[in-house]
């Protein structure tokens, strides 16, 4: 599976975990698939690293000693307010996710869980970072499809959809997070600025709707996420910026 990048410079990952067998797989796996990686057994030590060392991407396991991942995430951030963030816990409350998402960061994976679901949550992160550093992304292109942001068109060889503004705006925030999971939530305040019921009902609508559009596809599908969100599964998704 081919990173998300186009230079020869190496990512550089922090990777706190407590667990010494699952750490070392981990940092194992993503070297593998290209990165760099450096290991750290608790929360006080991954700070110390994170000041010292230059990292593009931390992967942060919430129960650590000394300092755990939430504070950890929450000095990073305090100090770079733009690198990914993905925490890693064996605890699936809600109250705990959340908690996560208000520090600042960009996903949650509960343990345990496949290498390969890991690897695809990097790369649909680094993803979006590629698509948001500092230049508007114009145009999507993905499955059969390309979608113009600026002219709120989706087309599929000689057949073009107009989008309403909220279509095109839904559809927009779904490719930014493409092949990863959109919080309802934060779509509904991103969209709507609020997020109570008859918004909520309003976003299902447009959702049915994007579906509709992208049916003739069959590669492309919207999912329902329970209890957080949806995820447009596309596959490879191409960007153009303006």
């Amino acid at each position: 599976m081919a990173l998300p990048v186009n230079n020869n410079v190496k990512l550089n990952i922090l990777l706190c975990e407590d667990d010494e067998n699952l750490g070392m797989l981990l940092r194992e796996y993503v070297q593998a698939k290209g990165f760099s990686c450096d290991l750290y057994g608790d929360g006080e030590a991954g700070y110390k690293a994170f000041l010292k060392g230059r990292y593009d991407f931390c992967i942060l396991d919430v129960m650590m000693p000394k300092k755990d991942g939430f504070t950890l995430a929450s000095d990073i951030r305090s100090i770079n307010q733009d690198i990914p963030i993905i925490f890693l816990t064996a605890k699936s409350l809600k109250e705990d996710v959340l908690e996560g998402f208000k520090i600042g960061g960009d996903d949650y994976i509960t343990k345990p869980f496949s290498m390969e679901e890991l690897l695809l949550r990097i790369e649909a992160i680094l993803r979006r970072v590629k698509g948001n550093n500092g230049k508007d992304v114009s145009v999507y292109r993905f499955g059969s499809f390309v979608f113009d942001v600026k002219t709120q068109q989706l087309s599929r060889g000689d057949e073009v959809i107009k989008l309403t503004t909220k279509e095109n705006d839904l559809l927009r925030l779904l490719c930014s997070h493409a092949n990863d999971i959109l919080e309802r939530n934060f779509a509904l305040k991103t969209i709507w600025a609020d997020d109570n019921y008859f918004n909520a009902r309003s976003m299902d609508v447009y959702i049915t709707k994007l579906r509709k559009h992208l049916k003739s596809d069959p590669t492309l599908e919207i999912i329902n996420i329970h209890g957080r969100g949806y995820k447009l599964v596309c596959g490879n998704i191409e960007v153009e910026t303006k």
